[in-house]
């Protein structure tokens, strides 16, 4: 039997405020809200794991040691990076090489970092093609 991701759950000070700005910034919406403790949002349009927040008293400490790679139309990143900023995401820098694969860090309103990228140039470069 193969396992696979069925969700992945980011801990969250406030699930139902942080689940608002990811359904904005995933153009989805909020599939289950268990009272604020526990926030799952729509399965995106084209398959994968379902997002859900949930709330924990501590505060974020450190470096995320996972993390969420967006990606964008090619060519779109830039305005991707923009509206995330006007939802309520921080830039933290620019990584790679224009015209190969780059990418944007930011963060989420609660500092979780993310990264975008141009979805065909990260395929292109960093999946094998026998595994696309």
């Amino acid at each position: 039997m193969a396992l696979s991701i069925g969700m992945v759950t980011v801990d969250s000070a406030d699930p139902s405020a942080l689940s608002r700005f990811w359904a904005s910034a995933l153009d989805t919406t909020v599939m289950a809200d268990h009272d604020g403790e526990f926030v799952i949002l729509a399965p995106p349009p084209e398959g994968g794991p379902l997002l859900a927040f949930q709330r924990v008293p501590e505060e974020r400490s450190g470096k995320n040691r996972l993390h969420l790679d967006l990606g964008a139309a090619t060519g779109a990143r830039q305005a991707e990076v923009e509206r995330l900023v006007q939802l309520g995401a921080t830039v933290l820098g620019e990584r790679g090489e224009p015209g190969t694969f780059a990418w944007t860090t930011l963060t989420d309103p609660e500092g979780n970092e993310f990264c975008i990228g141009e979805t065909e140039a990260a395929t292109a470069d960093l999946v094998p093609s026998s595994a696309s």
